[in-house]
């Protein structure tokens, strides 16, 4: 019987000797989803597609975390990296406005500094191309992964493909251009269309806005936590067991067989286990990892170092509905507009603070200044006291690509996570890839720019 943490030959870290039949146990599981995110529900349903038997844990439940209050947006026009030398001198300015869609929490700096220098390395001309290809392999496929998985989970309504928009009010005709054949080049669909073309579509928009790039291979959804519900009833109903629990340990045992005892396979291997804060002990034959911004502590469990850091997004979610049939990005004042049905949701900053930090009401109240320059039909006599504020983390890695695949130590274990700004444009189409890697089949893209050693 084995009653230590370490897997030596596996990759878990060293931690306190259990004694196997103190800790109480659950019936196995093909394979154990940790996270309860719009990224592990996805993986869960393609999992059980695929013929498994899953539970997902997570410690506070369905679309708790950054699920819950995204944008909305299937942002699949983002084919470049966030590592831009060009944001670079525009950087200080950024920092100092108080409107500004940047900031840095001062007690934090020196913490998020070694992730801000692979940050700039990752703007050098070939490592940004490859990375800008690797971000268009997931993008390929992640319309249509997400138009089957609403199908499967009966809410095609939840899915909208009118596209989005991307507006200039400043902007000197000739940088427009310089976007629009940016984005032309890499393959992105989009119409370049002059303020009244804008207009036409969105009559709500303000008369400042003089061009517009229209991504017409685009999608929303009108409620992100509608969305993660109807997945989880979907996982369900297909027999799915959620857990409710903060994950505080991982290691491998002897499989549990009847009467309580334990023992390994017929090759000699042994189950994953997964402690709770409980005490319970959930068993599987293997382990997907997909914890979003929590993922950096339990890969470290598992043997990882990943330079995994929180980019702390805010919403400010304002009650008054406008005529908005597509998300509205500005160019100039870098944040985004999402019809809703709750409302008009407004979002897009990013704040550096860590994941203790409380929320900073000022991070979400600076959005609706730049709304109402957007909307002044719509919100012009909004306060943000009508609105509801939040904060979640988005697990970001300094080359904009997620963790996907599975480890190089063990067979058993795999990784979904690091979606940065793209985790619900890549959910549906990034579970397809992890059901076929977890099934040992060849996936439909190059998964090696992905994995978790490439650091």
């Amino acid at each position: 019987m084995m009653t230590t943490n370490h897997m030596t030959d596996h990759g878990l870290t060293e931690r306190e000797q259990v004694e196997q039949a103190s800790v109480p146990s659950t019936p196995n599981a093909d394979i154990t989803v940790i996270g309860a995110g719009i990224i592990g529900l996805a993986n869960a349903i393609a999992l059980q597609k695929a013929g498994f038997r899953v539970r997902v844990i997570d410690k506070q439940g369905v679309a708790a975390g950054a699920s819950f209050g995204n944008a909305g947006h299937f942002a699949t026009e983002q084919v470049f990296p966030l590592a831009d030398p060009a944001m670079l001198p525009k950087l200080p300015g950024m920092l100092l406005d108080p409107l500004g869609p940047f900031r840095i929490q001062p007690r934090y700096f020196l913490k998020a500094l070694p992730w801000f220098m692979r940050f700039l390395v990752n703007m050098l001309p070939a490592r940004r191309a490859h990375n800008s290809a690797a971000i268009k392999a997931l993008n390929q496929k992640s319309i249509s992964a997400w138009q089957q998985l609403v199908s499967d989970c009966a809410c095609p309504e939840l899915l909208k493909l009118e596209g989005s928009l991307l507006v200039f009010e400043q902007t000197p005709s000739i940088e427009v251009e310089r976007v629009y054949q940016s984005y032309r080049a890499a393959g992105v669909a989009v119409k370049l269309l002059s303020g009244d073309e804008v207009r036409g579509l969105e009559p709500d928009l303000s008369p400042n806005i003089k061009h517009g790039l229209w991504f017409t291979d685009v999608g929303h959804t009108q409620d992100p936590t509608e969305l993660c519900q109807r997945l989880a009833t979907q996982f369900s109903k297909q027999g799915g067991e959620l857990v409710i629990g903060e994950v505080t340990g991982l290691r491998y045992v002897d499989k549990a067989i009847e009467g309580g005892k334990y023992e390994k396979d017929e090759q000699g291997e042994q189950a994953v286990s997964v402690c709770v804060a409980d005490g319970a002990n959930y068993q599987s034959d293997k382990l997907l990892l997909s914890a979003g911004a929590w993922s950096k502590p339990l890969a470290r469990q598992l043997g990882f170092k990943v330079p995994l850091e929180t980019e702390r997004g805010y919403h400010l979610m304002m009650p008054q509905q406008s005529r908005l049939q597509r998300p509205v990005a500005s160019f100039e004042r870098k944040f985004i507009i999402t019809p809703m049905s709750r409302g008009t949701c407004l979002a897009g900053t990013v704040e550096f603070g860590g994941l203790k930090a409380p929320l900073v009401e000022a991070r979400a109240d600076c959005l609706l200044p730049h709304a109402k320059a957007l909307l002044p039909g719509v919100l012009a006599g909004a306060k943000t006291s009508q609105g509801e504020r939040w904060m979640g983390f988005r697990p970001s890695l300094p080359d904009s690509l997620p963790v996907l695949g599975a480890s190089p130590k063990s067979d058993k274990i795999f990784f979904a996570f690091g979606h940065q700004h793209l985790g619900l444009t890549w959910a549906a189409f990034g579970a397809e890839l992890m059901a076929k890697t977890i099934k040992g089949e060849k996936p439909l893209v190059d998964m090696s720019p992905y994995r978790i050693d490439r650091f």
